[in-house]
């Protein structure tokens, strides 16, 4: 152990003489100082352990906290995967209802750009945002729908709140949930519709039904009438106007009932010459009352096809009407049938051909939808239910037509 310097002022040691030694002062001094010394060394030996431990306790802590990172990066990672692939838009939107976060769905929905930011310089539609601010306050009215017009046409959102909440942060946000509705609305349409037509059908129908009866009984008095004034010209012609309008109302009562509550034809076999000679004798008193002519050529003096008497002569009815309609006084219709071979098949073909105005072309693809008519007192049945009546006997109704020279209409029907 190296020496202190000592002064000769401070030892008070008169110059010239040497210090006493006290060895026992000298030998408690080094004791004391070597137990410190060990004490200082146990001190830094223990420093050192308890430095290795909080080294040691570090690295577990960083350990852990790497691994919660990781963890939380995978959590929203996965949160951010549901929120993508999610099937309903999430909105979220601030206090003041401007745009904060938007998925991918919500984007479409609402045709936002790809970053969530709205593709106007508006954050979000005012009638919108209107709607969220309702939402918001009440969260137990629960969903509601909002309309807007965009690129593809009208949309439908359903929106309701999900969450508000202030666990956000500092900011208070709200979030709603938006699903499209437009299918929906439109299958909810689509039924009422339905349910409205069902209803309007079975109405008509049992009107129809009401009124057939006693429309049959007008018919034969007047037919009695008719027969029982043929000496008497003008009160026999007002027979044959009764006639008319009755076999007229008659089929529009017919048409009605064919195109909403008719069951399945009755097949049996027909000469279809014999029928349409017999159409033609009932659609004279039509005729006459318009001033108009019926010319028949049959190609054949026997047809045989399978079908329903009362619904081909409500066919033919209909197209005997309809051309009477396109012409004026003086005009004739005229009705051919004969046997035709339509892709290697033998059909009897029937062609209702008068010299009308015409149907404009850009009509020609409407004419046999429901409710299509250019006549405002027609309810625009009579070719639907042509159509209709055709196809059950396994046929077919082609129209061919020039403006002001005419328009034939033909049937084709399987034979026997």
């Amino acid at each position: 152990m190296p020496s202190l310097p000592i002064s000769r002022q401070e030892c008070a040691i008169p110059d010239g003489e040497a210090p006493p030694l006290d060895r026992k002062a000298l030998a408690e001094a080094f004791q004391s100082f070597t137990q410190a010394a060990g004490t200082l060394e146990s001190s830094y030996t223990f420093l050192q352990g308890e430095l290795a431990r909080l080294r040691q306790e570090l690295e577990i802590k960083n350990r852990d906290l790497a691994l919660s990172l990781a963890e939380n990066r995978k959590t929203r990672a996965y949160l951010a995967g549901l929120l993508e692939d999610l099937p309903s838009g999430v909105l979220v939107v601030d206090r003041a209802f401007g745009l904060r976060f938007a998925n991918p769905h919500a984007r479409r929905l609402l045709s936002l750009n790809s970053d969530g930011a709205p593709a106007s310089p508006n954050p979000l539609p005012e009638t919108l945002c209107a709607i969220l601010r309702e939402i918001s306050k009440d969260r137990a009215q629960g969903e509601r729908t909002w309309k807007f017009e965009c690129i593809e046409g009208s949309k439908f959102v359903a929106v309701s709140c999900a969450l508000r909440s202030q666990s956000f942060g500092a900011r208070d946000e709200t979030v709603f949930i938006l699903r499209d509705a437009t299918e929906q609305r439109r299958l909810e349409e689509e039924r009422d519709a339905g349910r409205r037509m069902k209803a309007l059908a079975e109405t008509t129908a049992l009107l129809a039904h009401e009124i057939r009866n006693p429309l049959g009984s007008l018919e034969l008095f007047a037919g009695l009438i008719k027969d029982a004034t043929q000496s008497q010209e003008e009160v026999s012609q007002w027979a044959v106007h009764m006639q008319a309008g009755l076999r007229a109302l008659s089929a529009t009562v017919n048409n009605v009932l064919h195109f909403h509550s008719a069951g399945p034809p009755q097949f049996v076999p027909i000469d279809l010459v014999r029928l349409l000679g017999a159409t033609i004798e009932f659609l004279q008193p039509l005729a006459l009352q318009r001033g108009m002519g019926i010319a028949f050529s049959p190609g054949a003096s026997e047809i045989l096809i399978a079908g329903d008497t009362h619904r081909l002569q409500q066919v033919f009815f209909n197209l005997a009407m309809n051309a009477f309609r396109a012409m004026v006084s003086g005009k004739r219709l005229t009705i051919r049938v004969g046997i035709v071979e339509v892709e290697r098949r033998v059909r009897a073909r029937i062609d209702f051909e008068d010299e009308g105005v015409g149907i404009p072309p850009a009509n020609l693809k409407k004419i046999f939808e429901p409710g299509f008519s250019t006549v405002k007192s027609s309810p625009g049945l009579g070719l639907a239910v042509c159509k209709r009546l055709i196809e059950q006997h396994g046929g077919t109704i082609e129209v061919s037509s020039l403006e002001r020279q005419g328009t034939v209409f033909s049937l084709f029907l399987p034979v026997l």
